[in-house]
């Protein structure tokens, strides 16, 4: 269940209320439709104001509100993370850029080795003809990307340090509302400003994650006169190991899901813990079978671009469609 800013915390356990995301949005569409200005929250007995009440203060007042038509533009960059009920831009700006490459942005080492690549390619400066802006999806009541346990503000931190925009999309937990229609909700706040050119991932052989990518997110893409792009897919662990040594990031190890009690280990192997240092230590003592990047959903991590050498240059360096 979302945090609801500007409504207060709710008074009950979400468990007493089945579904109260999807009770609130029936609510709120029965509120607009008879013209009432606002509809009682379930959860905590406040009145919440409707989009079209909303609509007709013709500006966003910087409170959060959950049904912000405005994309809580004048919520400031440093309250947004902690506030938003609805995709907003999170760092940077969208104004004055042309062309752009969206790339889904988990925090950690594929995301960031998608973004090196599509810089070399030609995104990713400002004055260069295409801009990268990175969109991440989080649950709204935890404040984390879904399964990488990477917190918002980390995610935040890292598009500061590399000076690239970032869109935050909050998921509403057990909400009706599709996963890939709060990603249209953020495609189109970005297209809104610019022209996109790619719907950009980081993933790097799976054939049925990407699969479903092409399923579910094609419509949408098309519907911006974009198309999905997978910059790092099928490059070699060798390549994108030595390219990753090279950038200067250190990346830890942000969550585990093999399990210590079903996943044998040989002489000198050992499973990762959370913290760690993903490094040519860590992927050597890995236990048998498990996929040295992670690519099965074993451990994921979080990309410390905060403290390379030179952050500026750690999205740079030779293009990896060099070597596969």
């Amino acid at each position: 269940m979302a945090e609801w800013a500007g409504c207060g915390a709710p008074s009950l356990d979400e468990r007493d209320i089945p579904d109260v995301e999807d009770f609130c949005r029936v609510r709120h569409e029965e509120a607009c439709k008879a013209g009432q200005a606002k509809y009682v929250d379930p959860a905590t007995g406040y009145l919440v104001m409707t989009e079209a009440t909303l609509l007709k203060r013709g500006r966003c007042c910087g409170c959060g509100c959950r049904h912000c038509p405005y994309h809580h533009e004048n919520v400031s960059l440093e309250q947004r993370a902690r506030r938003i009920q609805n995709p907003a831009l999170l760092c940077g700006s969208l104004e004055n850029v042309n062309e752009v490459d969206v790339l889904f942005w988990s925090g950690g080492k594929d995301s960031f080795l998608a973004l090196r690549e599509l810089t070399r390619q030609g995104s990713g400066d400002v004055g260069s003809s295409r801009v990268v802006v990175l969109i991440t999806t989080f649950e709204a009541n935890s404040r984390q990307v879904a399964h990488q346990e990477v917190k918002l503000e980390q995610v935040v931190k890292q598009a500061e340090v590399l000076a690239v925009p970032l869109v935050g999309v909050p998921l509403h937990a057990r909400s009706s509302i599709p996963y890939t229609e709060r990603v249209r909700d953020g495609i189109t706040l970005i297209a809104q400003h610019c022209k996109i050119q790619r719907l950009c991932f980081g993933d790097l052989h799976l054939e049925q994650i990407q699969q479903w990518r092409e399923d579910n997110l094609t419509e949408i893409a098309q519907s911006v006169g974009a198309t999905l792009h997978y910059p790092i897919w099928k490059v070699p662990y060798s390549v994108l190991s030595a390219d990753l040594w090279a950038s200067g990031v250190p990346c830890i190890i942000s969550a585990v899901t093999l399990d210590p009690d079903t996943t044998k280990c040989g002489e000198g192997q050992k499973l990762p813990v959370v913290d760690d240092l993903y490094s040519p230590q860590l992927v050597a003592a890995l236990p048998d079978g498990v996929d040295t990047f992670g690519e099965c959903g074993e451990f994921h991590t979080l990309a410390q671009v905060w403290l390379a050498v030179d952050s500026a240059l750690a999205v740079h360096g030779t293009s990896l469609a060099k070597g596969h």
